[in-house]
């Protein structure tokens, strides 16, 4: 009797491997806002509460000793986006992209930044961002698509 099972091929491994990433990245999404770490607990709760000058104070302290920090950027420019100040978020975003391309926070984030500024077509442009990196899909491009649709929608 032959046993059927084969020893997997290095496609088969790889593809395995990539699952196992999407899932963990998927997982630290969860936490919304860049990754749900330990170290961004404090800045998540404030904003969470809507304590975004709190939230801005603090961050502006965590990136004048970590300037190059995807993610606190990412949440200064969520923090002023959410009190109106489009100009000093869209700054704020687009420093986060220059140090992380695919992140995928700031991708959703501008995305919905450039819906409010009525700039679909960026908005689009963030969202393939997403879609390029999101192989197996992900929570970020299903929130920035749903949020085109409805501006679209809301916008014929």
């Amino acid at each position: 009797m032959q046993n059927r099972c084969k020893t997997p091929n290095k496609l088969t491994i790889l593809m395995f491997a990539l699952c196992l990433n999407g899932y963990s990245s998927l997982a630290l999404a969860e936490g919304g806002y860049g990754g749900s770490t330990p170290r961004l607990k404090p800045y998540q709760e404030l904003i969470e509460a809507e304590k975004f000058e709190a939230a801005i104070e603090i961050l502006q302290t965590a990136l004048a000793e970590k300037p190059d920090d995807a993610d606190l950027l990412n949440l200064l420019a969520y923090s002023q986006r959410k009190l109106g100040k489009f100009d000093a978020a869209l700054e704020n975003y687009l420093k986060a992209l220059e140090l992380d391309p695919t992140h995928r926070g700031a991708n959703e984030y501008l995305g919905e930044l450039y819906l409010q500024m009525d700039q679909p077509e960026m908005a689009e442009q963030r969202l393939k961002v997403l879609d390029d990196d999101c192989f197996f899909g992900c929570r970020e491009f299903d929130i920035l698509q749903q949020a085109i649709e409805e501006y679209r929608s809301k916008n014929q």
